[in-house]
């Protein structure tokens, strides 16, 4: 099953990190690149434990729709999404926060994402050397956006979830 590590260190306090990673809003500006939007279940504001939220996209090319529910909630310690329905065989994504502690308003953002294509071999095929790549560009790409917003930079946060890769200094890949 196809694993995507990244971290990310965020200038914001593990708080206002949670917080942002779990705004629809925010989540809808920072995926552009992919016209992603929230079309059922909870379509703005900041998610919470229990919540589900259907997720429009394209990627590909093809439209996309998946549906999540934040399955685990730590606050301000880190959170999971799962996929209930959609396009994956399954979807689960680890959220988690970590104050750093040479900098009392700063955070490293860690997302560990494990997911599996359907249609057996072939699709584990696709998974690993078509999705898993994609996938952890597109993530850093909105993770490259979070920093730049709760930094209090939205402008270059739009530019950032437009760039099809993010510098090296802002990504620390697994």
């Amino acid at each position: 099953m196809p694993r995507i590590e990244l971290t990310t260190h965020v200038q914001a306090v593990p708080e206002a990190v949670f917080d942002a990673c779990l705004d629809v809003d925010l989540h809808t500006e920072s995926m552009g690149s992919s016209a992603e939007r929230a079309v059922g279940g909870m379509t703005t504001g900041r998610l919470k434990a229990g919540d589900a939220v259907t997720w429009e996209a394209r990627h590909f090319g093809l439209p996309w729709r998946m549906t999540v529910r934040i399955t685990d909630y730590r606050r301000p310690h880190g959170f999971t999404d799962e996929q209930t329905s959609g396009p994956f065989g399954r979807w689960r994504h680890e959220h988690g926060f970590t104050p750093i502690p040479d900098d009392s308003s700063a955070t490293l953002m860690r997302d560990v994402i494990e997911f599996s294509a359907p249609m057996g071999p072939v699709g584990a095929l696709v998974a690993s050397l078509i999705l898993r790549p994609y996938l952890q560009r597109l993530i850093a790409r909105r993770n490259t956006y979070l920093a730049a917003a709760l930094a209090g930079h939205p402008r270059s946060a739009m530019r950032g979830a437009q760039d099809p890769e993010p510098s090296p200094h802002d990504q620390d890949r697994r």
